[in-house]
């Protein structure tokens, strides 16, 4: 029985109807339908034989009918129903269909015809008086939306001095809610009630709206409880997580495999030395941006051709740290799947996520920052502090900050992402104003060392660079002659069918090798020679590692932005001394010799010495398994860029200054600030302040010279102590005059007039930077032996 309350809840409770075959096939399309269309909106169906009788067909409706679309489709279809039913009618009087009925179903088999009509007009009637109470119920559901539609129209803009973006964000909206389906995706319909209720409940420029239920826009449950990390002794399931499909990522499982037993190792010895501390587990997003399509994927299709590989190198080492401290990792390689993690909502990205952050940190690089800009709308601005960027050149804070680098020319196409400078992640130490990430180099156990003393060709040199265009450029063959004349040269160029002409014939290529391989022609060669390019690459710490001398070309004029096409355009000011300044600062000789490639005697004065020069193997500590773990524990444990709390108070003008006598103590020798210990307890900082030391620059010297003079590293975390007028007056520098402005170079003193600068924003923080006006307050700080990111109270 079909029936309509008077509360609008239309109920079929139970029809019973017999009929013969072909009938029911007919009215059942239009019962099923129905029986559908009430089922879209709430409730329940079911078909099942009862008894004898041939199908029973009962459906229940619960709820009231809300959605006028839906009442309207309802009205259509009842009426198509009654039509049908007509027309069932009259072919049951047609004399046609009864005898051609009753020649293929014998009439014993049915009920006889009598009867059958009253049935068929009954339900007719039955449905035709719903039809009529829908008809009521649609008008008045109509009157009800216009009352209602009216009154979401009548929302007024609050006025609000809490939200004083709102008005200019309402007027956004009118103009361009349609500009994004991600809009609609959240409710949005063009009435200011939408606006208002988008901008209070999914983004935050609005109040609340007091005639809104609250809670159904608070978060649903509490974030679970925090799990201790625990060091993982397999790596079977991260690369189950790399995924495959891509010599890149093929590449990069390879390298952990390769490296397991060593990484293992590290675990253990890390896990003694921390001796059972607790650390919280981390939720961590890995988007490897270049390996996109979105991106162009330019590194997967040269991996088998002799392209570079440090961005590999260094990631599928990232990720192994990472997954062996104990952390949750997710994996992406895919706008898609970084959408589908991040909780995207359709559209083009205008809109925040759907959901919080599920992500404690996100590691990524420069190409998948752009895609997460695109994609989280506002929510990248919200979140940008859990990023971590590697970054394989480093990022200095005047290209960083995109207001201060669009007006003083440091705008680049790299830069401008207003994060703090230690969120960018290099391979090597080139400034501490970013935070040293870097890789592993495989250590020689002592079998291999042995097979290295015993099998070392001291007239055998190896060429560093793979393709065929680091052969091109000139001026090597007069070098490449001397070198000849001593040594037997191999180079590992690629090619498919022919050898590379740019390769002099003297030279004994071997194509492009197999990692394993390739060691094994290191392990046999006494030299490893670089030809200037690539820059600050793996591959010459890889060489000394096994146990081959690293010779390299010193660079004068130093190469960098203004001079060297390489640089332009990369966030940075560096000026870069030879090919490898890492390995000339941090190894030096006996492994490592720098020269001037264009003094013919200097150059076979440097071959000369090296074949008689004996050097063990030797790897960095921090470029060892363990070395890099401790240091990406130390980050996740003690680095936090979303607190932006500053541990002292600040003046009006920016710069800060204590609330209680100065922490620092004049050295006995007055030549530069130490931190006193007695209030070194009270603050909360990374890495602890008991490290520092305040120096004053040369005038023209950057921070970075200054600390290194003394042994030292400079900390740019130490800055916002600096930045007060009480530090200069410890330090004996009188100032007649100050001002507080934005500058990398500040604090500062401009030496002939007694001007003292203060910095005005913390983005601007800088070891970096220098200028022959000024003397530069530096905070430096102590290191750790064989771990120059790290203080040595900082694991």
């Amino acid at each position: 029985m079909i029936t309509v309350n008077s509360d609008g809840k239309i109920m079929i409770r139970r029809c019973l109807v017999t009929l013969r075959p072909f009938r029911i096939f007919v009215l059942g399309i239009g019962f099923f339908t129905l029986c559908f269309l009430m089922t879209s909106l709430g409730g329940q169906f079911s078909a099942r034989r009862l008894g004898d009788s041939p199908f029973t067909i009962r459906t229940e409706v619960m709820g009231a009918l809300e959605s006028r679309g839906v009442l309207r489709k309802m009205s259509d279809m009842l009426e198509m129903m009654v039509k049908r039913m007509d027309v069932l009618a009259r072919l049951e009087n047609s004399t046609d269909f009864r005898k051609g009925e009753e020649a293929r179903f014998p009439p014993d088999r049915f009920q006889p015809a009598a009867g059958l009509m009253e049935r068929i007009q009954a339900i007719a009637q039955n449905v035709s008086d719903i039809a009529v109470k829908v008809d009521q119920i649609l008008q008045n559901s109509l009157m009800n939306g216009k009352v209602i539609e009216g009154r979401r129209d009548q929302c007024e803009v609050p006025r609000d001095p809490k939200y004083p973006d709102c008005s200019g964000k309402v007027e956004w909206m009118r103009a361009r809610w349609t500009s994004d389906p991600c809009y609609a995706f959240f409710g949005v319909d063009g009435t200011e009630c939408s606006f208002l209720i988008y901008l209070s409940e999914v983004e935050w420029f609005c109040p609340p709206l007091p005639w809104r239920n609250q809670t159904a826009a608070m978060p649903s449950s509490k974030p679970p409880p925090r799990v201790q990390a625990a060091f993982r002794s397999n790596l079977s399931y991260l690369l189950e997580l790399i995924g495959s499909g891509k010599e890149s990522l093929i590449f990069m499982k390879k390298r952990v495999r390769h490296l397991a037993s060593q990484w293992l190792l590290a675990t253990r010895s890390l896990a003694q030395k921390l001796k059972g501390r607790r650390r919280d587990q981390k939720q961590i997003l890995i988007h490897i941006g270049f390996l996109t399509e979105e991106s162009g994927d330019v590194f997967s299709p040269r991996v088998l051709k002799g392209g570079p590989l440090g961005e590999m190198v260094q990631w599928a080492d990232i990720l192994a740290a990472l997954f062996l401290l104990g952390h949750s990792l997710k994996v992406t390689v895919s706008l898609k799947e970084l959408q589908n993690n991040l909780g995207v909502p359709p559209g083009r990205g205008n809109c925040p996520l759907t959901v919080p952050l599920p992500f404690d940190l996100i590691y990524t690089d420069y190409h998948g920052l752009q895609q997460m800009k695109q994609h989280m709308g506002l929510s990248f601005k919200k979140y940008r502090c859990r990023v971590r960027v590697i970054d394989t050149f480093g990022t200095e804070p005047a290209y960083n900050l995109e207001e201060y680098a669009t007006l003083h020319g440091y705008r680049t196409n790299w830069g401008y992402w207003n994060l703090n400078p230690k969120q960018f992640m290099t391979m090597f130490p080139h400034t501490p104003d970013n935070s040293f990430m870097g890789f592993v180099s495989e250590e020689l156990n002592e079998t291999e060392r042995q097979f290295i003393k015993s099998n070392k060709a001291s007239s055998m040199a190896v060429v560093y660079g793979k393709e065929a265009s680091i052969w091109k450029v000139g001026g090597k063959e007069k070098f490449l002659a001397i070198l000849n004349k001593y040594m037997e040269i191999h180079g590992t160029v690629y090619y498919e069918t022919q050898r590379p002409p740019e390769v002099p014939a003297f030279v004994k290529n071997h194509g492009l090798l197999p990692q394993h391989e390739f060691q094994q022609l290191l392990r046999k060669a006494k030299l490893f020679i670089g030809f200037g390019f690539p820059y600050e690459g793996p591959a010459p710490l890889e060489a000394i590692a096994n146990g081959c001398v690293f010779l390299q070309s010193r660079f004068n004029p130093p190469h960098s932005s203004l001079n060297h096409e390489f640089f332009r355009g990369k966030p940075t000011s560096r000026e870069v001394s030879s090919q490898h300044p890492y390995a000339e600062d941090f190894i030096g000789k006996p492994h490592v010799w720098t020269v001037d490639y264009n003094n013919s005697e200097e150059f076979e004065a440097a071959i000369k010495t090296i074949m008689r020069t004996k050097v063990d193997p030797y790897v960095p500590y921090e470029y060892t398994c363990e070395g890099m773990l401790e240091r990406i524990h130390a980050y996740i444990q003690h680095q936090d860029f979303c607190a932006g709390a500053s541990p002292l108070p600040a003046k009006p003008n920016g710069h800060a200054v204590p609330s209680s006598p100065s922490p620092f103590t004049l050295s006995p020798n007055a030549t530069h600030l130490v931190w006193s210990y007695n209030t070194s307890s009270a603050l909360h900082v990374w890495p602890p302040v008991s490290s520092m030391q305040v120096w004053v620059s040369e005038a023209g010297q950057a921070c970075t010279e200054t600390c290194q003079e003394h042994g030292l590293v400079c900390e740019p975390t130490f800055f916002e102590f600096l930045n007060k007028k009480d530090v200069f007056l410890q330090l004996r520098i009188a100032c007649d005059s100050t001002e507080s402005e934005m500058s990398h170079l500040y604090p500062a003193l401009a030496e002939n007039v007694q001007e003292c600068y203060f910095q005005k924003e913390p983005l601007l923080y800088s070891c970096a930077g220098y200028s022959t006006k000024y003397q530069r307050l530096c905070p430096c700080r102590d290191y750790r032996k064989g771990q120059v990111a790290l203080c040595r109270d900082c694991l």
